[in-house]
């Protein structure tokens, strides 16, 4: 068996202009603002299904809408600015860590469905935020 020629050292190398970068801001925006809207058109049907307030998904979904039209934003300008693309990073790493810190604290409000959404969409979003650290690192 022989090894893999390519390392994330030598992938993380490669220089592509920040073609990488734009199309990881562009799918965080689309998987952001898709959870968006559905938060804010059915926080109702989904507060008896996850466990938050349909009030807690209103404003999620709000936020998340607002977040994906930022994220827009940076992804069309002609050089992607690094302190912006820098705090799309770390902006998703918090939300991560706060969404997994919910799911494992035991909230009381969130269900077993709840739980199992709020871990998949951190994972979901440590994807992106792989995805555009190393869209970053090859922008150089």
């Amino acid at each position: 068996m022989t090894a893999l020629p390519l390392s994330i050292a030598r992938i993380a190398a490669v220089r592509d202009g920040g073609r990488l970068l734009r199309i990881a801001l562009w799918l965080d925006a689309a998987g952001s603002g898709a959870l968006g809207v559905l938060g804010v058109a059915a926080a109702p049907l989904l507060a008896d299904l996850l466990g938050p307030t349909t009030a807690a998904l209103r404003g999620t979904g709000a936020f998340l809408v607002a977040y994906a039209l930022g994220l827009v934003f940076l992804a069309t300008r002609a050089t992607v600015p690094r302190p912006g693309a820098w705090s799309v990073v770390v902006l998703n790493a918090a939300w991560v860590l706060g969404s997994v810190g919910a799911a494992v604290a035991g909230r009381e409000e969130l269900t077993v469905l709840g739980t199992a959404v709020v871990l998949a969409q951190a994972a979901a979003v440590a994807f992106f935020a792989d995805l555009q650290w190393l869209g970053l690192r090859r922008a150089r």
